[in-house]
């Protein structure tokens, strides 16, 4: 007898691979009948990716921004290896265990003094669904169930799950197609470009002009601190972020810092909220909580959100995800987060961004580049036109190196353990494929 499962048993090599990923696969942001170059990866090593045909690139991504160790790190692999004999997984309802506990305790511990409540969950995108949720359900557990909108900015990204999407950037973002189909909440003006911009009164405008209207139906303000990721790379004040807290509270609204993408130190410091020594009262984090081995994400909040939902109608917090507190993956953010602490990590991604300063800032001067920006691990080279990653992707390859631009912009978040050798190749060959696509 024959099936499906059968007929794709043996692929032999890297072509039959990729036939049958073009023909079966969706990958992200990618079309089913015109998708874009896709390479097999055979293992991983440092700060180096291997394709299946032996080359070796230098990833400037960190795997989307997590890899902050490099791959393949003896003491990670150590961790997920001695986990395994004991469990990969039991459900975290009415059960715990040490990864978990251990993990949290670290967590609380590290983040902003006021946040002692931890909500673990399995992706970045769900953490902020959960605090979304948390702030609207303590609103209505205070008695205020008509404050349940949402106050954002502009050119923010928030995730690709349903009340993630509604936070994002409904004209500049990803998810416009879906309008119709989302919440509808509050958008300010995205904040000034300028990570030492001067506050001026007009920079709050908007959101001041949208609380003293509608402050009565808002339950939180939500935002990515210092550095607004996938919205656009952009890097703001820490002056703004500050202001900013203290119009929530003035307003009577929560703050929810969105710290997937910052936390763990990519900013040069451990989360991004410290540049303005801002505590929120809500904190999402995910990506390199694991050093990128694993899928997991944390919601934290303040006392007074975790007992005043608590002591609300429902009596629970109304969220509960299946690999909740995953042992596994907790035991290795356990180690992850040990190891990052152990190293002079600060002194480290200071010395990626000189370096990235000293090799993507002659860009500036090119006629066919609009910006760059760096701050701590973060280089972004913007264009003053879009690229195709058909055109871009292969070229970048064949210099030796990975990147996924989008839009407009070319950037990297390179793995905190890459050497300034390494760097050097990454930007060099980042500048080399940009001269010759502008030049065709």
């Amino acid at each position: 007898m024959t099936n499906s499962a059968n007929r794709f048993s043996t692929l032999p090599d890297a072509d039959a691979l990729l036939e049958f990923d073009q023909r079966h696969i969706w990958h992200p942001y990618s079309s089913a009948t015109n998708p874009t170059p896709t390479f097999v990866v055979e293992r991983c090593e440092g700060s180096y990716i291997e394709l299946s045909d032996g080359k070796k690139l230098i990833d400037g991504m960190g795997s989307w921004w997590c890899t902050i160790h490099g791959y393949n790190h003896p003491r990670l692999n150590a961790a997920a290896e001695k986990q395994l004999k004991s469990m990969s997984h039991v459900m975290f309802g009415g059960l715990t265990h040490r990864p978990a506990v251990e993990l949290c305790q670290k967590l609380v511990a590290l983040t902003p003094s006021n946040l002692e409540r931890v909500f673990l969950a399995d992706s970045g995108s769900v953490a902020v669904e959960v605090a979304l949720k948390m702030a609207i359900q303590y609103q209505a557990s205070r008695g205020k169930s008509n404050k349940a909108k949402i106050l954002t900015v502009r050119r923010g990204y928030h995730g690709d799950t349903f009340g993630a999407m509604s936070t994002c950037d409904p004209i500049n973002g990803m998810h416009h197609l879906f309008a119709r189909s989302m919440p509808t909440h509050f958008f300010a003006d995205e904040p000034p470009m300028g990570i030492d911009r001067p506050l001026t009164p007009h920079d709050l405008a908007s959101a001041r002009s949208i609380l003293e209207v509608h402050h009565k139906e808002i339950a939180a303000l939500i935002i990515e601190p210092i550095v607004q990721g996938a919205g656009g790379m952009r890097f703001y004040s820490a002056e703004y972020l500050s202001a900013l807290k203290a119009l929530c509270e003035e307003f009577d609204i929560l703050m929810i810092a969105d710290e997937i993408a910052t936390g763990f130190g990519r900013t040069g410091q451990l989360f991004a909220v410290n540049h303005a020594d801002v505590q929120p009262d809500i904190m999402c984090l995910g990506k390199a909580i694991t050093g990128g081995y694993m899928t997991l994400a944390a919601t934290l909040c303040s006392e007074e959100v975790a007992t005043t939902i608590s002591q609300g109608e429902a009596g629970v917090f109304m969220h509960g995800p299946t690999f909740m507190g995953n042992p596994l993956a907790c035991a290795v953010a356990c180690e992850s987060i040990e190891l990052l602490l152990e190293t002079d990590w600060q002194s480290n991604v200071t010395r990626i961004e000189t370096k990235l300063e000293e090799l993507l800032g002659p860009l500036r001067s090119a006629e066919y580049i609009a910006d760059v920006r760096v701050l701590g691990a973060i280089g972004v080279v913007e264009l003053e036109n879009s690229v195709s990653l058909n055109d871009i992707q292969p070229a970048l390859v064949a210099e030796g190196i990975w990147l996924r631009p989008f839009g407009k912009l070319v950037y990297m978040m390179p793995p905190f353990n890459m050497s300034d050798e390494e760097l050097s190749i990454l930007c060099k060959g980042t500048a080399n494929v940009l001269e010759k696509l502008h030049k065709n």
